[in-house]
């Protein structure tokens, strides 16, 4: 249904910028004064109607855990849940026609960081982990902001801004909010290409490192094709002490998604091993890495 909601606007949108004036009238003259005309995504301006959807399984799916081990917190077709993790029946906390994805728990269990576009783009939205009313945290009305993730004192949520360029996905830069969403945010990290994707930012348990992933394949511009056998992602690190930056974990199959794990000893991220995707863990004090699931 959501996806048939955004359709129908954008085709009512195509006609009415692509009909042709009647027969004999000239084309009316653009009034400069006239209000720009606004549009709310939870009040569609064409005709919508419910429904109901059964689901066991999904696909493209972020989840977190929350810090007690307790629950598990997830998106599914553009609303969130949250449910035992052990099994049961989902709760839905979102349940709009905005697009809500990518939920965090807050390190201290209270809050739930996500990105939604309810406010006409995607921004950071903080809410009770137990479900309520969200709040802004981001307020971008040009880039997109995404990929939430705490500070371990959960007072701050990094997160990737991203930079269209004039092809493709972009790049991206990791930016520091307030979960209050006073200021307009602090800059830790900036493009190294125009073209090529940065993201998936996260903290160390002790706040010293921010790791995040980049695409470090060959040139400055983006290409399709790319071989992952070569290596296409590599994930860096932020000394934010220092300011040094290092790769940790990249070459052949390449690595995304890092995961640094709650006593900061290991790392774990996915790589492309002969055509499948894995999980891997990397040992931090001295690089060794295994491969747990292929």
């Amino acid at each position: 249904m959501r996806g048939c909601h955004h359709v129908v606007a954008f085709g009512a949108a195509l006609v009415l910028l692509c009909g042709a004036p009647a027969q004999g009238k000239p084309a009316p003259k653009a009034d400069k004064k006239a209000a720009k005309p606004s549009w709310d995504i939870e009040q569609p301006k064409v005709a919508s109607r419910q429904q109901a959807i059964d689901v066991q399984t999904g696909t493209w799916m972020s989840l977190d855990v929350s810090p007690d081990g307790k629950k598990i917190v997830f998106d599914l077709l553009g609303d969130l849940y949250v449910m035992p993790i052990t099994g049961g029946r989902a709760k839905a906390l979102t349940h709009s026609l905005a697009w809500d994805m990518q939920p965090r728990f807050s390190p201290d269990g209270r809050w739930i960081a996500f990105t939604s576009d309810q406010g006409g783009g995607d921004n950071i939205w903080v809410m009770p982990a137990a479900g309520g009313k969200a709040k802004q945290v981001t307020k971008e009305d040009v880039r997109l902001v995404t990929s939430p993730a705490w500070s371990p004192d959960s007072e701050y949520i990094v997160a990737r801004k991203h930079f269209t360029s004039r092809r493709s996905i972009g790049s991206g830069e990791m930016w520091l909010y307030h979960r209050s969403g006073r200021g307009k945010g602090v800059q830790m990290t900036k493009k190294k290409t125009e073209q090529k994707d940065e993201g998936e930012p996260v903290f160390s348990p002790d706040r010293r490192y921010l790791y995040y992933s980049r695409d470090v394949s060959s040139g400055t511009t983006f290409r399709y094709g790319k071989n992952s056998a070569e290596g296409i992602y590599a994930i860096e690190r932020l000394d934010t002490t220092t300011g040094r930056v290092v790769r940790v974990a990249g070459g052949p199959g390449g690595a995304a998604r890092p995961t640094p794990s709650p006593d900061g000893r290991w790392l774990a991220f996915v790589r492309r091993i002969e055509g499948r995707t894995a999980l891997v863990v990397q040992n931090l004090r001295h690089g060794a890495e295994e491969t747990l699931l292929h």
